[in-house]
């Protein structure tokens, strides 16, 4: 009986230590004792094979546009974000971040920004776009339903005025954004921005400049390039040749829903264009189509790595996890 009961101690010692073992190796993504809210319906899982080698450079960021509140598709841009590069600066949401400006979708990307805060970096930028001026229930805003849908961005995004900044990493990021829309002295798509902005924006260009320095700029709408396209910025020329004076700037806008290619990216303007591409869908011309474009589910944006004063821009076809182009900026 002796024997029996010494072999059966041993054998149970064996299989303890053999669990235990193959417990503390298990590759742990997120430490699950701090991070109880992400469960595995929530948020996607992540193959860590799959992660790149991360460069060491001064400032790493990413820049995505018209999510629309398509919250699959968000999710799914926040993981592959971190698959590249776990520990990234910055992320901007270039305006559109919801579909309408109500509680609801914002409640709904906050909750989803909440869920994957280890996944996220810290400083996360919300610039405001069109649609967040937008009730489909309801007309042509008053002047004020306007304040309300602004004060509403407003406790989204932490900001007091639609447009802010901050610095990253030494790095100046500047927001701009429509102080108007979808109302009786604005159209549903266009920015407006007013001469205070505009006089803010200036000092803000000056700010702790640095010659050859990158000055990075966000506004959801895009400028006007002469009689080609719509009209995106009420103050588009104003604002142009504000920018002008600094071929440092490089300035990122949505808002377009164009596909994300190397003709995104404008240099020499004589600042730096960027179309970020769109989470939510894409906008492509189609001769066969009734209304001569369609709407493809892709979801796509930008990640970008500063090093001193050179930026290199890639554009990230997120659904297909595969890189569509890289550019580098640089006015040194």
């Amino acid at each position: 009986m002796k024997k029996i009961r010494m072999i059966t101690i041993t054998i149970i010692i064996v299989l303890v230590g053999v669990i235990a073992t193959i417990y503390m190796n298990k590759p742990k993504l997120i430490d699950k004792s701090s991070a109880s809210e992400v469960s595995d319906e929530e948020s996607t899982s992540i193959d860590k094979s799959t992660e790149s080698v991360i460069p060491d450079k001064d400032l790493t960021f990413a820049v995505l546009g018209d999510v629309h509140e398509n919250i699959d598709s968000l999710q799914e841009a926040i993981n592959d974000l971190y698959t590249i590069n776990p520990n990234i600066d910055a992320l901007v949401l270039n305006g559109d971040t919801v579909d309408q400006g109500n509680d609801e979708q914002y409640d709904s990307v906050k909750n989803t920004i909440s869920k994957n805060k280890y996944l996220l970096p810290k400083t996360i930028i919300k610039n405001i776009g069109n649609h967040e001026f937008y009730n489909y229930d309801s007309g042509i805003n008053s002047p004020e339903q306007v304040q309300t849908f602004i004060n509403k961005y407003l406790e989204f995004s932490g900001e007091e005025k639609v447009y802010h900044d901050t610095w990253v990493n030494d790095y100046h990021f500047i927001c701009l954004g429509s102080e108007d829309g979808n109302s009786e002295t604005l159209d549903s798509v266009r920015a407006f921005i007013s001469d205070d902005q505009q006089k803010w924006l200036k000092e803000k260009l000056g700010e702790k400049y640095q010659k050859g320095k990158p000055i990075f700029v966000f506004l959801h709408q895009h400028l006007n390039s002469g009689n080609k396209g719509w009209v995106g910025v009420e103050q588009s020329k104003q604002v142009r040749a504000i920018l002008s004076q600094y071929p440092e700037v490089i300035l990122f806008t949505s808002h377009t829903h164009s596909d994300l290619n190397s003709s995104s990216v404008m240099l020499n303007q004589p600042f730096t264009m960027i179309h970020t591409g769109a989470v939510s869908y894409t906008i492509i011309p189609d001769e066969n189509s009734e209304s001569g474009i369609r709407r493809e589910p892709y979801i796509k944006g930008l990640y970008i790595e500063v090093d001193g004063n050179k930026v290199v821009v890639k554009g990230r076809d997120i659904k297909e996890k595969q890189w569509i182009f890289t550019q580098e900026v640089s006015k040194e």
